[in-house]
């Protein structure tokens, strides 16, 4: 294996190295909060009834699915971030608009399984334009966040 270093007397700006991997910990804040986002929007629907979990974790104790919202949703945004902090700001876009019609017809599948159930009154764009509205909200507490901390240092 070579490696190649940089010439003492050369007058080039060295290349930073970018990491293969990124910083999980720096997405904390955003997964942690898009946890509790999803968590409280759970009860709240689940509450008035708009729709329920037949098939979940404990339920006796609890009335929404605790696996989505503990595991399943934190995996997700770090993909969705990871994926957010490598593209230009109209494929953020786009991507946030694919994101929110493949989450809104996961739900629709997850229905048909027998997963979740929504009251006939509910309409699946809803899922469509709530998922936008999550996602651009955890984008963007993410990046303030992220701006927050790279100014500290």
């Amino acid at each position: 294996m070579t490696i190649a270093k940089h010439l003492k007397g050369s007058n080039l700006q060295q290349l930073q190295k970018r990491p293969f991997f990124f910083d999980i910990k720096k997405m904390v804040p955003a997964i942690l909060l898009a946890s509790l986002i999803g968590t409280y929007l759970d009860l709240f629907f689940v509450g008035i009834g708009m729709y329920s979990f037949p098939k979940r974790f404990l339920p006796d104790v609890f009335s929404i699915n605790i696996v989505f919202t503990l595991i399943g949703l934190p995996l997700f945004v770090v993909f969705f971030l990871f994926m957010m902090n490598r593209i230009n700001v109209w494929k953020k876009a786009g991507f946030i608009i694919v994101i929110s019609l493949l989450m809104a017809c996961a739900e629709k599948l997850a229905e048909e399984i027998g997963f979740f159930i929504h009251k006939d009154s509910w309409k699946h764009w809803f899922s469509f334009c709530g998922y936008i509205i999550f996602l651009i909200c955890v984008y963007l507490f993410n990046r303030i966040s992220f701006l927050s901390d790279s100014r500290k240092k």
